[in-house]
């Protein structure tokens, strides 16, 4: 067992009931406590914590503290404990100063001092119970003590209470389970640790950081409510149709969603590398989610997170022509991506598509758009665990205009629907087909070229395909309907 000295008592002052009012502890170990009059202090053994007791508890006077203070230093004892609350005279106070002898004062009684004193300094199991049990109790007032308990605050209570320095260390692979984790509800945060090991650490410390985990959530809620409260209205305003958006943005207003500023929008999309359709976990999700939260908290942008079965819609707000808003919100993707690699594993892929800046309702609704067909392309174009950003000139940005429209998803899904009947394989085939036909003005031989196959065989598709849709492929808006689907569903499908 380590030596107790005269440091580790004070440091359980508040559970012991004692203060120390003059001499320094450091370094003075203790190897016993005993009881003495005041008037019986001449034969005192070296290392004791010696009680000062005094006839029917009165304050004993100046002298005889000096006395007791010179007998003490004298016979190398490890400190004095006067049981009651009197001021100590400037004397007294500079003679155990200059002597390094620790002084302190009590207000129990010297029994009973006694043998709190002992069992401290002789540990063992009922010791480590009890300071295991007033570090605990002590932890759990200061939760519960304020409308927003600080995480640092309990930690620091609990470390004091047990006389030792506790950490928290952030570990976001920590299992749950794990008796020193703490955790944000399903998130895994990190470790509480302590700087040195012993029974009562051990007892308390579990019972601690499930204390620091409820403590955590709750600080969370405090931070993040506020944003996690507008989540839900921004998927409904990324999804709704577009007869809803004024109705939306007013709603949005209301609830504090600044829609009236630009807004540039992330989607990050996990993939599990064996089966492409498996959403992630929820703890996962919601470890990257606390992640960009806490990332964002102190930038300048306003922020807002919302979760779209298992995707991460990230939104950066400012002000109408802010110079690099796309790239300030690439900067914070790279993180959030790093962070979510580091968690994952390497069974999950994330793939970040980036939108460009849009102002208003209906420009958060476009940059949306072109984030998720940014990430949806780079998946199927075998470019996943990227970060891509959407091409904002020519025929894709038009594609990518229309295609935001879930009206015109729909008109575009009834066109190759009985395409999409034969199955992912057929359906692509038949798509590409029809884009080589089409895109060279019906020309045979310059859409076998294109396809590496004999005109005959592009003719016999062609005449399938034109049975299976039920279409003529002669008439012009025909033509151009089938070509605009073609190239819409080639740019966005997921492989």
């Amino acid at each position: 067992m380590n030596q107790v000295t005269v440091t580790d008592v004070v440091t359980q002052g508040e559970r012991l009931g004692i203060r120390r009012v003059a001499g320094s502890p450091d370094g003075a170990a203790v190897s016993g406590v005993e009881v003495a009059a005041i008037a019986d202090l001449t034969s005192l053994a070296p290392a004791r914590l010696v009680i000062v007791a005094t006839p029917d508890h009165g304050v004993p006077r100046p002298y005889q503290v000096d006395i007791a203070i010179r007998r003490a230093l004298a016979a190398r004892c490890a400190g004095l404990v006067f049981v009651g609350d009197f001021p100590l005279a400037e004397t007294s106070r500079a003679l155990a100063d200059r002597g390094g002898l620790p002084v302190l004062m009590s207000t129990a009684t010297p029994a009973e001092l006694a043998v709190h004193l002992d069992r401290t300094i002789r540990g063992g199991a009922e010791e480590a119970l009890s300071r295991a049990e007033y570090a605990i109790a002590r932890a759990t007032a200061v939760a519960a003590g304020t409308q927003s308990p600080s995480v640092d605050a309990v930690i620091a209570e609990a470390g004091a209470a047990l006389g030792v320095r506790l950490t928290l260390t952030r570990d976001p692979a920590v299992a749950w389970s794990e008796p020193d984790a703490v955790c944000a509800g399903e998130v895994p945060v990190g470790r509480l640790t302590a700087d040195r090991a012993d029974a009562s650490v051990a007892i308390a410390l579990p019972v601690i950081a499930a204390v620091l985990s409820r403590t955590l959530q709750r600080e969370l809620q405090d931070r993040f409510g506020p944003v996690r409260s507008r989540a839900d209205l921004i998927v409904e305003l990324i999804f709704a149709e577009s007869s809803r958006i004024d109705g939306l943005g007013v709603e949005a207003t209301r609830a504090g969603l600044p829609v009236q500023l630009s807004h540039a929008v992330a989607w990050l999309s996990p993939t599990h590398g064996r089966d492409t359709g498996q959403r992630p976990p929820a703890v996962l999700a919601s470890s990257v989610e606390l992640h960009a939260l806490q990332l964002v908290e102190r930038r300048e942008e306003v922020w807002h997170l919302a979760m779209f079965h298992g995707d991460i819609v990230m939104v950066s707000s400012e002000e109408p022509g802010a110079p690099d808003h796309q790239r300030r919100l690439r900067d914070v993707m790279e993180s959030v991506l790093a962070h979510a690699r580091s968690v994952a594993g390497d069974e999950w892929t994330f793939t970040v598509g980036l939108g460009t800046p849009q102002s208003g309702a209906a420009g958060l609704r476009q940059s949306a758009a072109e984030a998720r067909i940014a990430a949806e392309a780079a998946v199927a174009g075998g470019r996943a665990g990227s970060i891509e950003t959407t091409d904002v000139t020519g025929l894709r940005r038009v594609l990518l205009d229309f295609y935001a429209s879930p009206l015109s998803r729909s008109l575009l899904d009834d066109t190759l629907a009985p395409l999409d009947a034969l199955g992912p394989e057929r359906a692509t085939i038949a798509m590409r087909t029809l884009l080589a036909y089409l895109g060279h003005r019906n020309s045979l031989a310059r859409a076998a070229e294109q396809l590496n196959l004999h005109p005959n065989a592009v003719n016999y598709r062609i005449r399938r395909i034109e049975q299976t849709l039920g279409l003529d492929l002669a008439e012009p808006d025909v033509r151009f309907a089938v070509e605009l689907a073609c190239r819409v569903r080639l740019i966005t499908a997921r492989r």
